[in-house]
């Protein structure tokens, strides 16, 4: 192991239990050990998740969120004894491993729960309302402290929760915690005061309009959360140690507004006063560690960072709460081991928290303590697998069903908290494997078929692999997606059984012999008409020469790529102007609002030119005529570049030996080129 990590690899203790290192798995909704948004039980899935990486050598390992009362069917966590019994049994073989484990359990999501459509309509129908309560009670999902706008949708604002419920809430947690301590579990994680969920609410002034115990000055506000940890401690004993999830600062200007790194604005949160404050209080109240980062679901991209947010976007908040609070004081948001271990040897911070990096490679921490960096697959911040919840304009949660019932799944390893559905079975006959285009969905089925024992080899027209990904790649802040591409190829050229043949175009499949033929060649972008005398750039030839263009920039098309390439000019001093036909940009399924949010607020804030329901009629001598729900405008424009999506252009069509993957067969995004990659290597 390199010397600069070793400062991860001491021990610390929370309370007086000591963990044997400082890299935390934080939680993950998907990887609760009770199941996600399904009813509360033992959960066969997570639990092999969590115990990979506790082999893997974690040192704390949290579980996803545990609602104190069941999404579905709506009974209380602590009535389900089976549950817990077979939790036992978990524990007992999860210690041998040397970690510990913490089990999350939250209060709720409040105004945060993401609504969708069903919901919507659950919710304005009186009749379908009464009818779903035993099963799907959305009011008391979206139950807030007081009666406030959702943050996904207009159509079922948030209700204020009664004390009553506060009560028997705060009974749930501390019956929970206890069946947690009888199973072995080493502490809990109460979630949270933070990232805008429900408890978290309660402590905000924006969200917070009560005049009751609950409401109100600084004590009542944080009634709610002293009251929990209190309550756990009086029936497990002042040395069982309660962590609190916790949000420093949160980073928000307003409802589904959040701010920007390095703003100037105003904090209707809790800002850092408060927050010197608080987290002394609240170590005083009985807790014992705080997992600590910024923002709310308003400012979403703290808490859940896109890949334009800074590495370690949360370390100089985090520490500078450390110097108010005598606990320990973890640190997540994009952390880099290196900086987070000069971190923890400075006394800045007690240990590192990561999340997602566990799906993208549960094995990372085994590397990093082998020094096989190289073999690390890094996680890209896409969130397209693990928590895709997309809204937009006029949609809620425009997400699908199978991806809100199972969070945590991974866009780039289909394996993680997908085991029984993905998996490397060796070939019964040894075939012959000839895969056409080296992007990332050839070089995953020649990855996965080389594994499963196959001979494989790789046409690719230009001179490296990588295919479109490169140009998607070919940003500055996008530097985990070029170490993807760089992780692909040395993967690639690991195995005696695949051989690359570069600069070798394939126009017809009948030259090649192969058992099996697989069409990687990718989509072509649309093309578009426009009027007037402009010679308009394609988005991915723009992403391969970016001197092309200069100065005042239209951008035709505002889904992510055509925001992606605004941003970029904008950071390099350019001036771009985006035009979209939708009602918003990014108005897509499968893009998170973590992410997408992040690109409209920093539009917003730098006055970017967006012209939405808009349409360019014409581009003639340096002026863009736009015609917009308002009228025609002009603008002036030194450059243009079309984003207007993609066409799949297989070489050819499917047949008995003939496969077809990535763009090819459907244009979507890394998820969907990659499970289909092995969706097909799988069948081979």
């Amino acid at each position: 192991m390199k010397g600069i990590y070793k400062p991860l690899f001491t021990p610390w203790k929370i309370r007086n239990l000591e963990i044997k290192n400082r890299i935390v798995l934080t939680s993950m909704g998907g990887t609760s050990i009770f199941g996600w948004m399904e009813p509360c039980h033992f959960d066969k899935e997570a639990a092999n998740f969590l115990l990979e990486k506790a082999k893997n050598n974690v040192g704390l390992v949290l579980p996803g969120i545990a609602p104190i009362q069941d999404p579905i069917l709506n009974r209380y966590l602590y009535k389900n004894k089976r549950m817990f019994k077979k939790l036992k049994v978990f524990m007992e073989e999860f210690h041998k491993t040397g970690a510990k484990m913490f089990v999350q359990l939250t209060a709720g999501f409040g105004r945060s729960m993401a609504v969708n459509a069903v919901m919507e309509k659950i919710a304005n129908n009186k009749i379908l309302n009464v009818l779903a309560k035993p099963i799907l009670n959305v009011d008391r999902l979206c139950k807030a402290p007081s009666a406030t706008p959702n943050r996904w949708s207009d159509k079922v604002p948030s209700k204020e929760m009664s004390v009553k419920e506060i009560k028997k809430m705060i009974d749930a947690f501390a019956k929970t915690a206890k069946l947690c301590k009888e199973a072995g579990v080493d502490g809990v994680e109460i979630h949270a005061v933070h990232e805008g969920y429900l408890l978290d609410q309660f402590t905000l002034p924006y969200c917070n309009m009560r005049t009751d115990d609950y409401g109100g000055n600084f004590e009542n506000r944080y009634r709610f959360p002293v009251e929990i940890v209190k309550a756990i401690k009086a029936v497990c004993g002042d040395d069982y140690p309660v962590s609190l999830r916790y949000s420093v600062v949160s980073k928000t200007k307003g409802f589904r507004s959040g701010a920007m790194p390095g703003e100037d604005y105003h904090e209707v949160g809790r800002d850092m006063i408060e927050s010197e404050k608080a987290a002394k209080y609240l170590q005083d109240a009985g807790y014992d560690m705080l997992n600590s980062d910024n923002g709310t679901y308003d400012a979403w991209y703290w808490a859940h960072p896109p890949m334009y947010m800074p590495q370690n976007c949360n370390l100089d908040d985090v520490a500078h709460i450390k110097k108010y609070v005598t606990i320990p004081v973890v640190c997540a948001g994009r952390m880099e081991p290196d900086v987070a271990a000069k971190a923890i040897a400075a006394g800045k911070i007690d240990a590192m928290g990561v999340a997602r990096q566990f799906l993208a490679d549960p094995q990372w921490v085994t590397k990093l303590m082998n020094d096989q960096m190289d073999d690390i697959r890094p996680c890209i911040c896409c969130h397209n697998g693990c928590f895709n919840m997309c809204h937009y304009e006029g949609v809620a949660n425009d997400q699908d069903l199978s991806d809100t019932m199972h969070m945590a799944r991974c866009a780039i390893n289909p394996i993680t908290m997908q085991t029984k559905k993905y998996k490397i079975k060796p070939a019964k006959v040894t075939k012959n494997v000839t895969v056409i285009g080296g992007g990332v969905g050839g070089m995953e089925v020649a990855l996965v078929s080389a594994m499963r024992g196959h001979n494989v080899t790789v046409y690719e027209k230009s001179n490296q692999l990588g295919g479109v990904f490169i140009a998607a790649s070919n940003f500055d802040f996008k530097e985990k997606d070029q170490a993807l591409l760089d992780w692909y190829r040395r993967q690639i050229a690991k195995y005696s059984n695949i051989k690359v043949i570069l600069n070798k175009e394939i126009n017809n499949i009948n030259e090649i012999k192969a058992d099996e033929i697989v069409i990687a060649t990718g989509a072509k972008a649309n093309h578009l008409t426009i009027p007037g005398d402009a010679t308009p750039i394609e988005a991915s030839s723009y992403l391969m020469d970016k001197r092309k263009v200069k100065g005042k920039v239209l951008i035709i098309g505002g889904g992510l790529t055509g925001c992606e390439i605004a941003y970029d000019l904008y950071l390099k001093k350019q001036h771009p102007i985006i035009v979209e036909m939708k009602q918003d940009l990014i108005a897509v399924k499968g893009v998170c609002l973590a992410n997408s949010s992040y690109l409209r607020d920093f539009f917003k804030l730098h006055k970017v030119p967006v012209y939405l329901n808009s349409k360019v009629l014409q581009v003639k001598d340096g002026v863009a005529t736009i015609a917009t729900k308002n009228g025609n405008v002009e603008v002036e424009v030194d450059s243009v570049i079309t984003s207007v999506g993609y066409k799949p252009n297989p070489l050819a069509k499917k047949d008995v030996n003939v496969h077809i993957v990535g763009d090819a067969h459907h244009v979507g995004n890394l998820r969907t080129v990659i499970w289909r990659a092995w969706d097909v290597a799988m069948k081979l």
